[in-house]
């Protein structure tokens, strides 16, 4: 799907404009000027309609005009998995992250797709991470308080209609 954005002008007598690229945004900024015949050089820059998981990145970046280039690069060559890891590091997180020069693969983020804690649990102990738990004693565990304590270390976060359970370092 395309992503639209709005360029609204900090000048209130000017109008805005809708872009789907960056090219067509430096076009069109290129070319407004106000009533008065000033050029209009400063514009908030809003996510319209696009995808829910470019919507979310948007916001994690925090796009403004000197970025927006970058923003439809990533949009277009990131895959999902790096979308998702950009949006929990650097906006669930707080990680510093340069768009036109850093790599989003360079963010180390620990994910799963759980809807729960507990489901987590469940994972971690079938996949042995505490050990091997022989079979009869599986019933006895509480995945409950097992949950809780993982709690302590990982997060939750909903992307695009996703639930995750994430970990940075």
């Amino acid at each position: 799907m395309t992503t639209n954005l709005y360029a609204q002008p900090y000048d209130i007598s000017a109008t805005g404009f809708y872009f789907k690229s960056a090219e067509e945004y430096t076009e069109k900024a290129r070319k407004l000027y106000n009533p008065y015949g000033e050029h209009v050089e400063e514009f908030e820059i809003q996510f319209i309609d696009g995808d829910g998981i470019d919507c979310q990145l948007f916001e994690a970046l925090s796009i403004n005009q000197s970025n927006i280039e970058s923003y439809f690069k990533a949009v277009g060559d990131w895959e999902e998995y790096q979308k998702i890891n950009a949006i929990i590091a650097i906006g669930e997180v707080g990680y510093k992250f340069d768009l036109a020069n850093d790599d989003p693969d360079d963010l180390n983020v620990d994910l799963y797709q759980f809807d729960t804690m507990k489901e987590l649990a469940e994972h971690f102990v079938e996949e042995g991470l505490y050990g091997t738990i022989p079979e009869n004693i599986k019933f006895y565990l509480d995945y409950d308080l097992i949950a809780r304590d993982l709690s302590m270390d990982y997060s939750e976060v909903r992307i695009d209609g996703t639930n995750y359970i994430y970990r940075c370092d």
